[in-house]
C-alpha cells in the first residue's frame, strides 16, 4: 500500500507497485476498438505505462499530449496509456487531440492490472480510480523505472522516464 495525495487529502492505493529490477506483472487491457492489448502482444519492445486517474482531467490530459509528442521519436517503444476512463472515451479524446503515437488503454475490463500494479486508490476522493504513475517496462519484461506520482495534481517526471528510454 502507497500514499498519494489528491489536493492535500491521503488517497491509499492496494497492492504493491513493481520495483525496478523486478519482472513487470502481466496485463490485459482494452482498445478503443474494444480488442485485448496484453503484455504479451509487446514482447521485445519497450512498454511505457502513463496510467493516470481519467482523461477528463487537465492533467492526465497533458501526459498523453506529452508522451504523444516524444514518443514519435522513440524505437522500438509502446505508450499505453492507462486508465479506467472507457475506450471510447479515450478513444475520442486521442481522435480530438490529433494523437497517434500512443495507444489509450482501458483497465476498466481488468481488475488484476490496478491490483498487480498496486495503483487503484481503495479511499478518498478518487476511489476506485488508478493513481497517476509512469512504469518504463525492457524487452525482457523487466521494470527499469517507477514514477508513482506523489500528488496527482502534479505531472510525472517526463524527462527521467524519457532519459531511461533514450539510454538503450
Amino acid at each position: 500500500m502507497e500514499t498519494v495525495y489528491f489536493k492535500g487529502i491521503p488517497c491509499h492505493t492496494g497492492g504493491t507497485l513493481p520495483k525496478v529490477g523486478e519482472k513487470a506483472p502481466c496485463f490485459t487491457l482494452v482498445t478503443p476498438e474494444l480488442k485485448d492489448i496484453s503484455d504479451e502482444d509487446l514482447r521485445g519492445k519497450r512498454v511505457v505505462l502513463n496510467v493516470f486517474p481519467s482523461l477528463d482531467t487537465p492533467v492526465c490530459a497533458a501526459s498523453v499530449r506529452r508522451f504523444n509528442q516524444e514518443a514519435a521519436s522513440l524505437d522500438n517503444t509502446v505508450v499505453l496509456c492507462v486508465s479506467e476512463d472507457l475506450p471510447f472515451a479515450a478513444g475520442r479524446f486521442c481522435e480530438a487531440e490529433g494523437i497517434k503515437n500512443v495507444t489509450p488503454a482501458s483497465a476498466f475490463r481488468s481488475p488484476m492490472f490496478a491490483e498487480n500494479y498496486g495503483l487503484q486508490m481503495v479511499d478518498g476522493p478518487l476511489a476506485g480510480l488508478l493513481a497517476r504513475a509512469v512504469i518504463v517496462i525492457n524487452g525482457d519484461r523487466e521494470v527499469e523505472y517507477v514514477d508513482l506520482v506523489e500528488e496527482i495534481t502534479n505531472e510525472p517526471k517526463y524527462d527521467e522516464a524519457l532519459e531511461i528510454l533514450r539510454k538503450k
